[in-house]
């Protein structure tokens, strides 16, 4: 029995994007009930686990820093896809849903994955070392493409509300997408060794460890197994969104919690990724994670939401509001004070981690 458990254990991840697909074929533009509500939500939370393991897989063949910017890319397409899917059905009520989303998406990244890889590693080794020169730059980018996509509307005149006018949104568009590939171009070419782990004395860690790295078959294999496990969410989300905004309003919850849950759901998984690679004391691979993440997800949301908005009815909220416009200049302040130094203690991590609890309290009950 155990030998059996073991083996359907290590298949798991090959046989929940075939079932996942499985279930959207037969599920598809069907009223749910609630018990295929309940099979959808596990289909699809396997899908979502099942994909990021695939991409860890192919991560591990590519390497750093390169592992880091697959995984960030698969679970922002997951969540691209999801915002998108969502905002075709919702109609007005959804015009704020790319904002909440992508806003959720910064703060649990830039707090939470790195309060809780900081956290981790320092209380591993009492202090977290990283690579400030691949930190500061990464939290750069993705504090400025916050503040041009998501602060910024807040305060523009051309169109009534926290929105952009058509020619400001194409240039937040392009903005977002030229910053974020000079990012990826910077860490992939350029300057690579930035982006590394590094040792407490602060030399740079450019061999992993821990396993020989998958042939290149299997790295298909799980490159064409994401693909399907990607399709998969995005039908099956499609599929319980109803639910999920229905068990929002009956609890009498913000609408902007919907953004949250997406948030969670896609990050989560990669937040796991990231608290076990700092407890390898591979500090600087969690934060590539974690910001990497907040980048992707504005730089490829923004614009595909642009794009989208061509055909989408009703308005595009981009603007944040007063609360959240105090989180985001704080979550700036604090990162850039973490970051400098380069190394951080359990000190660092508790105020990234406070500044979450308080994005969740006030998303919560405003």
């Amino acid at each position: 029995m155990s030998a059996r458990f073991r083996s359907l254990a290590a298949h798991w991840p090959a046989a929940a994007p075939v079932l996942a697909a499985a279930v959207l074929a037969v599920t598809w533009g069907r009223s749910l009930s609630a018990g295929l509500v309940a099979l959808v939500s596990c289909c699809l939370a396997a899908a979502v686990l099942s994909a990021v393991h695939h991409a860890e897989v192919v991560a591990h063949r590519v390497g750093e820093p390169f592992g880091s910017l697959v995984l960030a890319l698969a679970v922002t397409v997951i969540e691209v896809a999801l915002i998108v899917t969502l905002m075709a059905d919702g109609g007005d009520k959804s015009s704020s849903l790319a904002r909440d989303t992508v806003f959720a998406a910064v703060m649990i990244t830039c707090n939470g994955i790195v309060g809780l890889s900081l956290l981790v590693g320092a209380l591993r080794r009492r202090v977290a070392v990283f690579n400030a020169e691949g930190t500061a730059a990464a939290f750069g980018t993705v504090a400025t493409l916050a503040g041009l996509s998501l602060a910024l509307p807040t305060f523009t005149t051309s169109t009534p509300g926290p929105r952009f006018s058509a020619a400001q949104l194409i240039f937040a568009a392009l903005a977002a997408l030229i910053l974020y590939g000079l990012f990826v171009a910077t860490q992939t070419v350029r300057h690579r060794d930035y982006f590394l782990p590094v040792t407490a004395a602060g030399e740079v860690i450019d061999t992993d460890d821990h396993a020989d790295p998958p042939s290149a078959r299997t790295a298909l294999t799980s490159l064409g197994l994401m693909a399907v496990a990607l399709v998969s969410v995005v039908g099956l989300a499609k599929g319980v969104s109803p639910v999920i905004e229905s068990a929002v309003a009956a609890a009498g919850l913000p609408a902007s919690v919907v953004g949250v849950v997406i948030a969670l759901l896609v990050l989560l998984p990669e937040t796991i990724a990231a608290v076990r690679a700092a407890r390898r004391d591979r500090v600087q691979t969690s934060l590539n994670l974690g910001l990497g993440s907040a980048m992707a997800s504005i730089g490829l949301t923004i614009p595909a939401v642009a794009v989208a908005s061509v055909w989408l009815e009703g308005p595009l909220v981009l603007g944040l509001g007063a609360t959240h416009l105090v989180l985001l200049a704080l979550t700036v302040a604090v990162g850039t004070l973490t970051v400098i130094p380069g190394r951080a203690t359990p000190l660092q991590g508790g105020v990234h981690l406070s500044l979450l609890a308080a994005y969740v309290v006030l998303a919560v009950s405003p």
